[in-house]
C-alpha cells in the first residue's frame, strides 16, 4: 500500500482512480449470450450451464423438496444468524413506508404521489467462491415490503447442480418461491428475455461478475430496468489517533478479501499513523483464508495523509466511496460534511460487516465512484411513484386562465380547448 502525503487537488486524479475494469472487451461475448438465450430459450441456458458451471441440468427450477434438503444442511446457529439479520434488515425497510400528503398548491387543487410496487422484479445472487446468501435478505426483505407479486431469483448451480443451502434457507425465510439454478450473463438474459421455464421481469438487481456487470447494461439496452451500476466493492477508513491500529486494518481488509479487483483506502491526518496500520494490516492479512486475493488487491491500495482534516473531507467527496468507515472521536461532525458515499459507519465500534450482514441498512451499494449520484437498494428501489392530481370546480376556475395562456402560447390549441370547455360548462351550470 503506497502512502501519499497531503497531495495537492490537482494531483488527485490518478489517485481517485479505481483498478481498471474494462468491460468493453466482454461486451461482444456477453451480447451473443443475450442473443443465443433470446432466440433458443432454455436450450441456451442447458448450453451455458454445461459449459461454464460444468453440470447437466435438464430442469433448472428448485422444488420445495430440494429447499427442505438444503434447510437441513443449514447449521442451527447460522439458521438463528440469518432470522436475527432478516429481522433488522426488515425493521429498517419498514420504515421507509411513508404515506405522502396531499398538498393543494392553489384553492382547489390537490396533488399527491402514491407507491405502486414493481409487478416482478429479478434477483441475481451470485455463488462460487463465496456464496451470498446475505444479498438475498438484502434484496427479497424490500422487495417483499414493497408489494411486489413476483420475486425470481437466480443463482449459479453448483458442479452437482444445487444451489449453496443458506441461499435457498434465506430464500424461503424471505417468501421466494421462484429460483432458478442458471448463473453468469446467462441469467441476466433469461430475466430479460424470459424463457419457457424464467419469467422475463421489469427490473433487475443484485452483483456479480464483470460479465454480469455487462449483461445487466445490455439489459437496460432492452427497456429493463437495473438496481444500479456496480463494480468491484471498496472501502474507505477515515482513521484518527484514537482509531485501533487493528481495526482499521481489519476493516481494510474486510474488503481486500473480496477479490482482487477491489479497493481499499486509508485516509489519516499522520503518516505515522498510515505505516502503522499498513503494518498491522499485513500481519493480519498472514493468518486469512482467503490472503491471496486480499494481497492482490492490496496491490491496488493506497493511504492518503492529510493534515488538515478538511482536505480528507474534500478528498473524500471526490472518491465516492460504497462503505465509507470513519474511524474518528467525533465522527458524527465529521459526517456532516461528506457528501458523496454509499453508506457511512461511524465511530470506533461501528465495523463496516455489520451493515454488509444485520445492522439493517442495505448492502447493495453504488460502486466506482457512482455514489456521487446514485443511492444504495432500498423500498424506493422496488415501487414506481405515481402522481394524481384532482380539481373542484373552483380549482378549475383558478387555475384554468393560467394554463389557457401556456397552452395558447406555445401553439397548442387542443390542450387549450381542454381547459376551455370546461370552463364554459361551468359558467353555463
Amino acid at each position: 500500500m503506497k502512502i501519499y502525503d497531503n497531495p495537492a487537488a490537482d494531483a488527485w486524479e490518478p489517485l481517485l482512480q479505481r483498478p481498471a475494469n474494462d468491460l468493453e472487451n466482454l461486451e461482444e461475448i456477453v451480447r451473443a449470450v443475450m442473443q443465443a438465450v433470446k432466440y433458443r430459450g432454455d436450450d441456451a441456458l442447458r448450453d451455458y450451464t454445461a459449459r461454464f458451471d460444468k453440470v447437466e441440468l435438464r430442469d433448472f427450477a428448485v422444488s420445495p423438496a430440494m429447499i427442505d434438503a438444503a434447510e437441513r444442511q443449514v447449521p442451527e446457529e447460522l439458521k438463528q444468524a440469518i432470522q436475527t439479520a432478516r429481522q433488522n434488515i426488515e425493521t429498517f425497510h419498514q420504515s421507509q413506508q411513508l404515506q405522502e400528503e396531499v398538498v393543494e398548491t392553489m384553492p382547489g387543487v390537490l396533488c399527491w404521489r402514491e407507491s405502486r410496487a414493481i409487478d416482478r422484479v429479478g434477483l441475481y445472487i451470485p455463488g462460487g467462491t463465496a456464496p451470498l446468501f446475505s444479498t438475498v435478505l438484502m434484496l427479497a426483505v424490500p422487495a417483499r415490503l414493497a408489494g411486489c407479486r413476483e420475486i425470481v431469483l437466480c443463482s449459479p448451480p453448483d458442479r452437482s447442480g444445487n444451489i449453496h443451502p443458506a441461499i435457498l434457507y434465506a430464500a424461503r425465510l424471505c417468501g421466494i418461491t421462484q429460483i432458478f439454478r442458471v448463473g453468469g450473463a446467462q441469467a441476466i438474459a433469461a430475466m430479460t428475455h424470459g424463457t419457457a421455464t424464467i419469467p422475463q421481469v421489469y427490473k433487475l438487481f443484485g452483483p456479480g461478475n464483470a460479465y454480469v456487470t455487462v449483461a445487466k447494461q445490455l439489459a437496460q439496452l432492452q427497456g429493463l430496468a437495473i438496481d444500479m451500476p456496480a463494480g468491484p466493492s471498496e472501502v474507505l477508513v477515515c482513521a484518527d489517533a484514537g482509531a485501533a491500529d487493528a481495526h482499521a486494518a481489519a476493516d481494510l481488509l474486510s474488503q481486500a478479501e473480496h477479490g482482487p479487483d477491489s479497493q481499499v483506502v486509508l485516509v489519516t491526518d499522520r503518516r505515522q499513523k498510515a505505516e502503522s496500520v499498513r503494518d498491522e494490516m499485513l500481519r493480519q492479512l498472514a493468518d486469512l483464508p482467503r490472503r491471496d486475493l486480499a494481497e492482490r488487491s492490496i496491490a491496488n491500495s493506497l493511504a492518503v495523509v492529510f493534515p488538515e482534516w478538511r482536505g480528507a473531507a474534500d478528498f473524500i467527496n471526490a472518491y465516492a466511496p460504497e462503505h465509507l468507515i470513519l474511524g474518528m472521536a467525533d465522527a458524527r461532525t465529521f459526517a456532516g460534511g461528506i457528501r458523496n458515499a454509499g453508506s457511512v459507519f461511524l465511530g470506533y465500534h461501528t465495523p463496516e460487516s455489520v451493515g454488509d450482514y444485520a445492522s439493517g441498512t442495505n448492502h447493495t451499494l453504488p460502486t466506482y465512484g457512482y455514489a456521487r449520484q446514485y443511492s444504495g437498494v432500498s423500498l424506493d428501489s422496488f415501487v414506481k411513484k405515481i402522481t394524481f392530481q384532482e380539481l373542484t370546480p373552483d380549482g378549475l376556475r383558478n387555475l384554468g386562465p393560467t394554463v389557457e395562456v401556456l397552452a395558447e402560447a406555445e401553439q397548442l390549441r387542443a390542450h387549450r380547448n381542454a381547459v376551455s370547455l370546461r370552463i364554459a360548462d361551468l359558467t353555463k351550470a
